[in-house]
């Protein structure tokens, strides 16, 4: 069985009962799971809006970060049994959930560091940019350098 049940990015809502769901395995001991929302400001400045964009090649980017943190927390220990994220592209609100990411595993360590793992590296290398839109009229990238 493939350990990556979920992957993705979606212009509607992301449910996170579907990500948690997705990576539920009889297997497992422990899953974790991170949900990220659109907050209300940014460095101390006030947040209006924001809108995610990613490149054609994020979602096979995203597969590939999680296929080698499955690898990587797995040879520590108890395997990791099933990963999943889902990200958001397109505009958001405030309190919007932004990514989930979960990770399921034969323990609660393996769990939590792979999900943390998986969210870390996705946001680093996954071809995805915020433009952030602030309420005093400015506006920035995030993630496009």
């Amino acid at each position: 069985m493939d350990a990556i049940s979920l992957v993705g990015l979606r212009e509607t809502p992301i449910s996170v009962e579907e990500v948690v769901a997705a990576v539920g395995d009889p297997r497992a001991g422990g899953t974790a799971f991170f949900v990220g929302t659109v907050r209300d400001h940014d460095h101390g400045r006030a947040v209006a809006r924001l809108a995610y964009s990613a490149h054609p090649r994020a979602e096979s980017e995203m597969r590939r970060v999680m296929e080698r943190v499955v690898a990587d927390v797995s040879g520590g220990g108890s395997p990791v049994r099933r990963v999943a994220a889902l990200h958001r592209v397109g505009d958001l609100e405030i309190g919007d959930t932004a990514v989930v990411a979960a990770a399921a595993a034969g323990h609660r360590d393996e769990a939590f560091d792979a999900c943390r793992r998986l969210i870390d590296d996705l946001k680093a290398e996954v071809p995805i940019w915020k433009h952030q839109e602030f309420t005093d009229g400015a506006a920035e990238w995030v993630g496009a350098e």
